[in-house]
């Protein structure tokens, strides 16, 4: 899920246990809705884990909260996760597809090649010293730079009309 290009988005309606969670938080980001919860209670039946759990919980709450939550077993409401920094936005359950949609309508929305980039600079650049970030980053940035994408961005900006993009 991680090495997918395009964007990830977890609509989570209910129970995210075990590796429900771990796929929320292998995904670029999280929508849950009010009643959701999460747990990883691998530790419970002897067992830990084993599909990024423990390096994605980390990386989206801090080390400390994972720790405690990967550690008891715990479950966590859809409020908590946002509040740790696993989920997003927390919506009713009646309007979780919809906004779930809408974010992902925008995103489809936008320069795919630019998309994956950013995405790309993003994640890597983390994994990364700010500097060695900084130049991953204007490294993407100048793969854009000969797209037609590019072209029909900065052209429809100047036309002050929603550009069309194509993916090259």
């Amino acid at each position: 899920l991680m090495a997918c290009p395009v964007p990830l988005i977890a609509a989570v309606n209910g129970a995210a246990y075990g590796g429900g969670c771990e796929i929320a938080a292998a995904s670029d980001f999280v929508y849950a809705a009010s009643h959701a919860r999460f747990a990883l209670t691998e530790v419970t039946l002897g067992i830990m884990p084993g599909a990024g759990g423990t390096q994605n919980l980390a990386r989206a709450v801090g080390e400390r909260r994972a720790k405690e939550l990967i550690l008891s077993g715990l479950p966590f409401t859809a409020a908590e996760a946002e509040a740790w920094g696993l989920v997003n936005r927390v919506v009713e359950p009646a309007d979780l597809l919809e906004a779930t949609m809408t974010i992902a309508r925008r995103i489809v929305a936008n320069g795919p090649i630019a998309v994956r980039q950013a995405k790309q600079a993003i994640h890597r650049g983390l994994q990364m010293s700010v500097s060695d970030g900084m130049a991953f980053e204007i490294e993407a940035y100048n793969r854009l730079v000969p797209t037609a994408d590019r072209r029909e961005g900065v052209l429809a900006f100047n036309e002050k009309r929603k550009p069309v993009f194509r993916g090259e």
